[in-house]
């Protein structure tokens, strides 16, 4: 059975820093580009961050470059986002996603709140 489980969400002030994490399991991790998304309600989800199957090469949204980073560690499952200097905007759910067409698998989301 796939599963994504994002875990580390929750509420913090602008300008500070969040680790969101995203556990893999039922498929072959390291077969599968990882990425994270983020989607405000009655919107499509916003790729944010994407990171390839074993070279590590990375992408992000202008919205978030500089400030984000998205890793992984193919031994554990686990693929990770570092946000800093967070911002008001960065207030939505994120969701992990693994992708290798034409599977694509989905997390159920966790909520970050930026505010003060």
């Amino acid at each position: 059975q796939v599963q994504l489980v994002e875990s580390g969400g929750g509420l913090v002030r602008p300008g500070e820093s969040l680790r969101l994490s995203c556990a893999a399991s039922g498929f072959t991790f390291s077969g599968f580009a990882m990425r994270w998304y983020r989607q405000v309600p009655g919107k499509e989800r916003e790729l944010v961050a994407h990171i390839t199957k074993t070279t590590g090469v990375t992408q992000y949204a202008d919205s978030v470059k500089g400030r984000f980073t998205i890793s992984r560690d193919n031994a554990k499952n686990m693929v990770f986002l570092d946000m800093n200097n967070l911002k008001p905007e960065d207030t939505v759910v994120y969701f992990c996603n693994a992708w290798n067409y034409p599977n694509r698998y989905w997390g159920q989301g966790t909520q970050v709140t930026v505010s003060s």
